[in-house]
């Protein structure tokens, strides 16, 4: 549970969201329904469409109607994903919820019951967003709308430290909504899920942020079998052989024996060029040019097995 969002705090989780066409409705700080019963402790965030669409909804969702006063919410998304703030405090959105499905909210728990009896004053515990929406069987919700739905819903959870099972549909408070909203709840959840997996400022295609996550044994493997394998099959360079079944490591580790001959190898020829090249116009004999360029040999091969295992002069 926890204490609600004042409106300063408000609009600074949605700009920092990435939610930028904003209407602030004159008076929306103060127009709620307090008076009435109680705002808060919260702990849920409530998904609705309108089941009507037009430019009046905005005043619609501020105003309310003789026999439910409004606002009737606190956010109204209109269907070019512009959001317009409504109201701050108690507002008219939920009604009654049942006992179970507020208990799945209020637990964080990723499974949401079929709502039982309605008992509980859901306007009291739960932020509303109202979605500008027919509800019609194919009636879309736009994808710039559907962003911004997911980004206010993620808004609210990551300022309190919920997780996306805290956001929940009319329709799964009570059985009075049937089919409201008329979209997947269980995606749109994984949707504000993957939000809160990112970064505040991270946007759906990013490619270029960091992982948090250390690489895994399993991606380990898919990695050096991508490394390792040719044409499908893991190659075994020392053996000049192909083996389908040799272990990955073995597999390493015959490719670091057979870089460390081609570097000894190097090492010996550039040796004795270089010893060779020394001896040139000496008095040297025969004997004498043979032992210096085999120390020279010997000293270069010994160089190379300390490079390669790291270690140093005794």
């Amino acid at each position: 549970m926890a204490a609600p969002m004042t409106p300063d705090q408000w609009l600074k989780a949605l700009r920092e969201e990435g939610v930028t066409d904003i209407v602030e409705m004159p008076g929306w700080r103060t127009n709620n329904r307090n008076h009435v019963a109680a705002w808060g402790p919260v702990h849920a965030t409530m998904v609705h469409h309108t089941a009507g669409e037009g430019s009046g909804l905005p005043n619609f969702c501020f105003n309310g109607t003789s026999d439910l006063p409004g606002p009737l919410c606190h956010d109204f998304l209109a269907r070019s994903g512009r959001l317009y703030l409504v109201g701050n405090g108690r507002t008219n959105h939920a009604g009654r919820v049942a006992s179970n499905a507020y208990d799945a909210v209020l637990n964080e728990r990723a499974t949401h019951p079929k709502p039982g009896p309605d008992a509980l004053d859901g306007n009291t515990v739960s932020y509303g967003l109202e979605v500008e929406n027919s509800g019609a069987l194919g009636r879309d919700w736009p994808a710039k709308q559907y962003d911004v739905a997911v980004r206010v819903e993620a808004a609210r959870c990551r300022h309190h430290g919920w997780s996306a099972d805290s956001v929940w549909a009319h329709k799964e408070a009570t059985r009075r909504k049937p089919v409201d909203p008329r979209i997947p709840m269980d995606q749109f959840r994984d949707d504000v899920a993957e939000r809160l997996a990112h970064d505040v400022s991270w946007n759906p295609g990013d490619t270029n942020q960091e992982e948090d996550m250390p690489i895994t044994d399993a991606d380990a493997e898919k990695i050096a079998r991508k490394v390792l394998t040719i044409d499908g099959v893991i190659a075994n360079p020392v053996s000049g052989t192909d083996n389908s079944h040799i272990a990955l490591m073995t597999s390493a580790r015959n490719i670091e024996i057979v870089v460390r001959r081609l570097e000894t190898k190097e090492a010996a020829q550039t040796a004795v060029i270089t010893a060779l090249a020394s001896k040139v116009g000496s008095d040297d004999d025969t004997a004498e040019i043979v032992a210096a360029v085999q120390k020279a040999i010997a000293d270069a091969v010994i160089k190379v097995d300390v490079d390669i295992n790291g270690g140093g002069a005794a």
